[in-house]
């Protein structure tokens, strides 16, 4: 049986109490009356009052802040253009749209530390007021939440009633699976029939939800594709999205390792976007320190941002273009420095 809400709770208390008050102290009729009556007023304005308080899947909670998310995504995220673009155009056509046919399906692949946590954080605080740590929005780690290879079949049953049971309490959820490239292969289509273009199933309605894939998978084909534009003398903006998009999606439905292989969700086209995330170069370690001093309170030391940015290793080994760690360990670096 699945738990009480937090609203349901608390009116189901109410509910209990009223008879009990009446049995401690005997009232006369016409008091009963008016104790009925405003018990019912007070029920039927309770969704309301809660939602002032506390978290519910209403506008002043969940409501898509455009200008904020644009902004988080040029201030924040680093030597990614195509996915800002890709994700901002699809994020405000999906959330404006008033009936989509579908939940908004997007998977993000590149190197660790490229920023692909960082734009689920990014979507989530534009998006719920209480950003991760929104009711509403749901993190799986494939290494934690699905561990032995032995449980498929139990891992299916039980992501399908989480799905299903958390979009039940608010349409507009988010679903995050992280690691998707140490996924067991199968399990992610047990969602399927959520990610697909139907009105309801059983009287739940998914199409406005929303499912971020985050995987390492891919970076291979893309870290070949931008050091071959760098080696044609071609600007990294120049990439679009089209010259990666396929290799990505191909790539990670052929390999063995990735939790998308031979998965429908590819296969019958429910995923909208493989968005690419590029290798980092010495500049955005640079900006990530820089951040990173920023959001701590300190002010920008030129010095100490060369010098961690200098501590970085890079690839490859004959011209050191793109940071191998990304911008992942940058916090740590900074720790150490102040």
């Amino acid at each position: 049986m699945e738990p009480l809400s937090r609203p349901a709770l608390l009116l189901l208390l109410l509910l209990r109490s009223a008879p009990l008050a009446a049995a401690v102290e005997p009232i006369s009729m016409g008091i009963a009356v008016g104790v009925a009556t405003a018990l019912t007023g007070l029920l039927s304005t309770f969704p309301t009052l809660y939602c002032k308080f506390q978290e519910c899947c209403e506008a002043q909670w969940v409501q898509l802040n455009l200008t904020g998310l644009k902004t988080d995504l040029e201030n924040k995220l680093f030597g990614q253009h195509i996915a800002t673009q890709v994700v901002l155009k699809a994020i405000k056509g999906f959330l404006t749209n008033p009936t989509p046919k579908k939940p908004l399906t997007l998977s993000l692949h590149g190197w660790t530390g490229t920023g692909k946590n960082l734009l689920s954080k990014i979507i989530a605080e534009n998006i719920y007021r209480n950003g991760l740590e929104s009711d509403y929005v749901h993190q799986f780690v494939s290494t934690l939440h699905f561990p032995h290879p032995e449980h498929l079949s139990h891992y299916k049953e039980q992501l399908q009633k989480w799905i299903r049971g958390n979009v039940t309490l608010c349409g507009r959820s988010m679903f995050i699976f992280d690691e998707m490239d140490k996924m067991q292969a199968g399990l992610i289509d047990a969602i399927k029939p959520y990610l697909d273009y139907y009105d309801n199933i059983d009287g739940v309605v998914y199409r406005k939800a929303i499912f971020l894939f985050l995987s390492n998978a891919g970076g291979e084909r893309i870290t070949e594709s931008t050091l071959d534009f760098w080696h044609k003398g071609r600007k990294r903006e120049d990439i679009l999205l089209k010259d990666l998009e396929s290799k990505v999606s191909i790539g990670v439905f052929n390999n063995k390792k990735s939790g998308f292989w031979h998965t429908s969700l590819i296969d019958k086209n429910l995923v909208d976007y493989f968005v690419p995330f590029l290798p980092l170069e010495y500049k955005h370690v640079k900006l990530c320190v820089r951040e990173e001093l920023k959001a701590r309170g300190y002010e920008e030391d030129e010095h100490i941002i060369t010098e961690i940015a200098d501590e970085m290793t890079y690839f490859p080994e004959s011209e050191k273009i793109y940071s191998d760690k990304g911008c992942k360990t940058v916090a740590t670096k900074v720790d150490f420095y102040l």
